[in-house]
């Protein structure tokens, strides 16, 4: 298993490598389920989807507070902010990855958000 293969894949993302953040994905049998159940069923799609989306996206900016490895398995939690409005709009969330065998590759991510609730 690449020892830091989610870490690279979220680094990439953010400084816009799409080649690295490609790299990172598997060729065959790749699937991105968003926070809104919206799928990415192959390793193309989404990298165009992430290179068209992320330099439209205002004060975006990522912080990483831990990524865990169990097995075939991998969990990044973090927060993404984007501003909305000029205001900063930060969502807390789980990434969820499901590696290729050996841990060379990523064939599946899920994207889990935080539901922020108004005041009352």
């Amino acid at each position: 298993m690449s020892e830091r293969l989610i870490e690279t894949y979220l680094d990439a993302l953010v400084a816009g490598d799409w080649d690295t953040f490609a790299g990172c994905l598997a060729d065959d049998g790749f699937t991105r389920i968003g926070p809104f159940g919206d799928v990415k069923a192959t390793k193309a799609e989404y990298v165009t989807f992430l290179s068209d989306l992320m330099p439209t996206l205002p004060g975006y900016a990522m912080d990483v507070t831990r990524v865990t490895y169990s097995g075939s398995l991998a969990f990044a939690e973090l927060s993404e902010t984007v501003e909305v409005d000029g205001t900063p709009l930060r969502t807390p969330e789980c990434l969820t990855f499901e590696l290729s065998e050996g841990g060379s590759r990523i064939r599946r991510v899920e994207v889990f958000t935080q539901t922020r609730h108004a005041a009352s």
